[in-house]
């Protein structure tokens, strides 16, 4: 049974810094990576990592604030974000697919496997 489990959410000022984890199991994947869901809005690409090779391909208006990366021993992926603003406030949820690339992860419709979701909420 495949799992993605998220964690590292939590209510932060603007500014501060959080680290997602993700840990997936139950299969072998090519990419992993995150979106998030503000409400109101429709979900969006965050930042990918393809899980043999390491490339990564992130949002570009994330680009130096955001970082995605993984950890292969411990089959954890991260999204480590930094200068939080009150519009990076969502819910993040963790992406897993089975063929595609860390760009292919932009479009949801690749995507194989969804976690549950973890809130992250950015105060003013």
């Amino acid at each position: 049974q495949v799992q993605l489990v998220e964690s590292g959410g939590g209510l932060v000022q603007a500014g501060a810094s959080l680290r997602l984890s993700c840990v997936a199991s139950g299969r072998t994947f090519s990419a992993k990576g995150w979106f998030r869901q503000a409400p109101g809005k429709e979900r969006e690409f965050v930042a990918a990592c393809s899980w043999f090779s390491g490339n990564t391909y992130e949002l570009d208006s994330l680009k130096g604030r955001f970082t995605v990366s993984r950890d292969n021993a411990k089959n954890t992926l991260y999204l480590q974000m930094n200068s939080l603003k009150p519009e990076d406030t969502a819910v993040y949820y963790c992406a897993a697919t089975r063929f595609t690339t860390a760009r292919g992860m932009a479009e949801a419709s690749k995507i194989d496997y969804w976690g549950q979701g973890t809130q992250v909420t950015v105060s003013s």
